[in-house]
């Protein structure tokens, strides 16, 4: 699979893919199990697909859709959020020093923590159940979670690297870089190429990533319907 088949409509890639064992669908209308997240993506704009898409904004909640162009009318919603983002893809590392302190995976145990933090720091859609999404890791302080980064989608090839976030009491300390690279590390060491999204208005956190070797592929929009 190209980068173009595979990156162009990320969410519909990852939920008709390697997501679908948690992916709500019915007709052309896929949406992740808002336990794990509010993605959602039609696979065409018929009417029997959009009034589906309907059904799963009235039954779950809130759906996120990832892509190129503006969702088509989906009925008895409206938008509730809609902004720029970006799509970067890590085809390099630069060299960097080992991190120093220490990374350590982050389990079951954890996600009390995980889903504080999110909540804290908003990296993006995180729900009770994404930390299961791909392999946490972070950074602890007299056992209080203070950074951590991990995996979202996936697709033949690509890994996305998403949830990355520090407590606004510790940053400024490289936890974010040091998470990121190791976590792309485990992604390049299965032979996959990572990648993430930002919005486009995030300019600090585009300047990291592009400080770790990603750069941007192309546009995106981050369009949440909600009930009308």
């Amino acid at each position: 699979m190209t980068v173009a088949d595979a990156l162009e409509r990320p969410v519909l890639s990852f939920l008709s893919g390697p997501g679908a064992g948690i992916t709500l669908r019915q007709a052309g209308a896929l949406r992740l199990d808002p336990d794990f997240g509010l993605f959602a993506a039609l696979e065409d704009a018929g009417p029997e697909s959009l009034e589906a898409m309907a059904g799963h904004v009235r039954t779950s909640g809130p759906a996120l859709f990832m892509q190129p162009d503006v969702p088509p009318p989906v009925p008895g919603t409206r938008v509730a959020t809609q902004a720029a983002g970006v799509q970067m893809v890590g085809e390099e590392a630069p060299a960097r020093p080992p991190p120093a302190f220490e990374i350590i995976p982050l389990t079951d145990a954890d996600a009390p923590q995980m889903l504080a933090l999110a909540t804290l720091t908003r990296p993006g859609p995180f729900a009770r159940r994404t930390h299961e999404l791909g392999g946490f890791v972070g950074v602890k302080e007299d056992g209080r979670l203070v950074a951590m980064a991990g995996e979202r989608m996936r697709m033949p090839g690509f890994a996305e690297v998403s949830g990355v976030c520090t407590h606004p009491d510790r940053r400024g300390r490289g936890y974010a870089a040091g998470l990121m690279r190791h976590v792309a590390e485990k992604i390049r060491a299965r032979g996959e190429t990572p990648f993430l999204h930002a919005y486009a208005s995030n300019t600090g956190a585009i300047g990291l990533y592009e400080s770790l070797g990603y750069r941007t592929r192309r546009q995106v929009l981050v369009t949440v319907l909600e009930p009308a």
